[in-house]
C-alpha cells in the first residue's frame, strides 16, 4: 500500500459543491490565496457568483492574457548607453524592485507564477548585477509563466543572467564548465541523482558551448551564440550519440526522460499551490495530464484548481506565508491606502522582506527558498511582528479613518464588538480560531477603554470617534497570532 505524506485524501475530480460541502466565501478565499496574493471582500463576493469551475477558468485565462510587465526604456541597454555606469545601473535595479513589489499588489496568478518559476530557474542579481539583465530575465519568467514548460527550459538556458549567473558563458571547447549541465538535471527538470550519470552532464557541457560573446561584441547585449567555440564532436547524452548542440539536448531530454520530469516539476507545483506535504497519488495524476498535454502548464494548473483536493479542508490554513505573502496580501486584502511618493512605501515592503528573508531577486542559493517552515524562527518571526506593526501605522499615519471604513464595510455597519472582531478575524485568517477563549481575547483588545454599558445598551458603534483605534488595536492583536502567519 502506497504511503501518503500529505493528511489531504480527497480526489484529484473536480469539485462540485453539495449541500455538505458548499461552495462558499471560505473556498472563493482560499481560491485567491492561493493563486494571487488574496483579494478584497468585494473581490470575494464577485466570485462566489459563478461555479467554482467558472472561477478557476477566469483566473486562468486572466493570467494568460495579462501582459508582461512594460518594458523600462532600459531594458535592453548595452554599456555604450550609459552615461554613469555606477549611478545608473544600480537606480535601475532598484526602479524594477519597486516596480515588481507594486506588481505583485495590483497582480494575478501570472504574477504568483513569474515569482514561482524564478524560484525554480534561480539567478542571483548580485552575481550579473546588469538592470537589462534583471528586466530580460524577468520578463522571460511571465512569457511562459502559464506556457509550454519545455520550451520554457529551452529559453532560460540562452537568457544572459542564467548564462552569467551558472557561467555558461564561460562554457567553450577548449574549457567546458559543467554548473549549468548539472543544474539542468539536478533542479530544473529531473531532481537530484533521477535519471542521469556525471558522464551525461560532462557530455551535456559539450553540447552547450558556444555561448559566450555579447551581440556585436558590445558588453551588456545579450550573449550570443559563437560557432567558434562551440564543441562540434560526437557526444553520447542518455545513450543517445551525436554532434549535439544546445537544442538537441532539449530535444534528447524531453525525449527520453519526459516520464521523469512531468512528476518532477509537478510535485514543485503541489508542494507551492496545495501543501507541502506531498500526495504522490495526486502528483502522478497531474504528471499524467502534463505528458498528454505535451507540457502546457495552464491544463495542469486547472485539473489542480478545480480538484476536490485543492478545495478539502485540509488544503487550508497549512502553509506558511513567504514575507512577500505577508505584506502583499494584506494590503490587498485590506485594500488599505498608502502613500508611495517616491517609492517610499514600495521600499519599505522591499526592506521588511528582506530583513524577514526574502530579497526578491536574490534567493538564498541555486536551490531557491525552500519556503514554508524555512520562513520562521525566532528572528524572523519577531521581525514579521515588527515589520506589521510599522505598516499598519504607515496605513494610520496616511488615513486613519480607512480603518473605520474597513470595519464598516466588512461588517455591515454593526455596533456590536463580538460581531466585529469575529468578522474581521474570520476574514483575516484561513481557518476560524481553535477555541472561542481566542475570540474573547480579542473581542476584549477591540471593546479597549470603552465602558461596558456603552456596548451593552447600544449606545456604542463605528462612528464614534474611537472606532479607527479600536480597529487598529485588534489589528495589531491578529498580526501576532501564529494562525495569522498561514494561508
Amino acid at each position: 500500500m502506497e504511503i501518503l505524506t500529505s493528511c489531504n485524501l480527497a480526489s484529484i475530480a473536480p469539485y462540485v459543491p453539495d449541500a455538505g460541502n458548499p461552495w462558499d466565501i471560505a473556498k472563493v478565499k482560499h481560491v485567491y490565496r492561493r493563486l494571487n496574493y488574496g483579494a478584497t471582500d468585494a473581490t470575494l463576493n464577485i466570485g462566489i457568483i459563478g461555479t467554482p469551475s467558472e472561477l478557476i477558468d477566469t483566473l486562468v485565462q486572466e493570467a494568460i492574457d495579462t501582459p508582461n510587465p512594460s518594458q523600462p526604456v532600459w531594458g535592453f541597454w548595452n554599456i555604450n548607453n550609459y552615461t554613469d555606469f555606477e549611478t545608473e545601473n544600480p537606480a535601475q535595479i532598484n526602479e524594477w524592485y519597486a516596480q515588481t513589489s507594486i506588481e505583485f499588489i495590483n497582480g494575478n496568478l501570472k504574477n504568483r507564477l513569474a515569482f514561482f518559476w524564478f524560484n525554480h530557474f534561480v539567478t542571483q542579481v548580485e552575481v550579473y548585477f546588469y538592470g537589462p539583465y534583471l528586466y530580460q530575465y524577468w520578463d522571460l519568467m511571465h512569457t511562459y509563466a502559464v506556457g509550454n514548460f519545455k520550451e520554457f527550459v529551452r529559453a532560460v538556458g540562452t537568457s544572459s543572467a542564467m548564462l552569467f549567473f551558472l557561467n555558461g558563458f564561460e562554457n567553450t571547447n577548449n574549457s567546458p564548465n559543467e554548473n549549468y549541465a548539472r543544474e539542468l538535471y539536478e533542479l530544473f527538470t529531473l531532481g537530484i541523482n533521477n535519471g542521469y550519470t556525471q558522464t551525461d552532464i560532462e557530455e551535456t557541457s559539450r553540447a552547450l558551448t558556444g555561448y559566450n560573446h555579447f551581440g556585436g561584441n558590445v558588453p551588456g547585449n545579450p550573449i550570443s551564440f559563437d560557432a567558434s567555440t562551440f564543441d562540434d564532436s560526437v557526444k553520447t547524452i542518455f545513450e543517445q550519440e551525436g554532434a549535439w548542440g544546445y537544442d538537441d539536448v532539449i530535444d534528447i531530454l524531453f525525449d527520453q526522460k519526459a516520464d521523469l520530469i512531468a512528476p518532477y516539476i509537478c510535485e514543485k507545483l503541489y508542494n507551492y499551490f496545495i501543501s507541502p506535504d506531498t500526495n504522490q497519488n495526486i502528483v502522478n495524476e497531474m504528471a499524467v495530464t502534463f505528458l498528454a498535454n505535451d507540457f502546457e502548464i495552464a491544463p495542469v494548473l486547472e485539473q489542480l484548481f478545480k480538484s476536490e483536493h485543492f478545495y478539502d479542508i485540509d488544503a487550508t490554513g497549512l502553509v506558511i506565508k513567504s514575507p512577500y505573502d505577508l505584506t502583499t496580501t494584506f494590503v490587498r486584502e485590506t485594500g488599505f491606502q498608502y502613500d508611495n511618493t517616491d517609492d517610499q512605501f514600495t521600499n519599505f515592503i522591499i526592506y521588511l522582506n528582506q530583513i524577514t528573508g526574502q530579497n526578491l531577486f536574490q534567493p538564498v542559493d541555486v536551490a531557491g527558498w525552500q519556503r514554508n517552515r524555512d520562513w520562521i524562527n525566532s528572528s524572523t518571526l519577531a521581525g514579521r511582528w515588527e515589520g506589521m506593526r510599522i505598516l499598519l501605522y504607515n496605513f494610520w499615519n496616511f488615513d486613519e479613518e480607512q480603518f473605520r471604513d474597513f470595519a464598516i464595510n466588512m461588517t455591515g455597519n454593526s455596533n456590536d464588538p463580538a460581531i466585529i472582531t469575529r468578522t474581521i478575524i474570520d476574514f483575516l485568517m484561513s481557518r476560524p480560531l481553535h477555541t472561542e477563549a481566542d475570540y474573547d481575547i480579542a473581542i476584549t483588545v477591540f471593546r479597549w477603554e470603552i465602558p461596558d454599558n456603552y456596548y451593552d445598551d447600544g449606545l456604542w458603534n463605528l462612528s464614534w470617534e474611537s472606532a479607527p483605534y479600536q480597529v487598529l488595536l485588534l489589528l495589531f492583536h491578529i498580526i501576532r497570532m501564529p494562525e495569522f502567519q498561514l494561508k
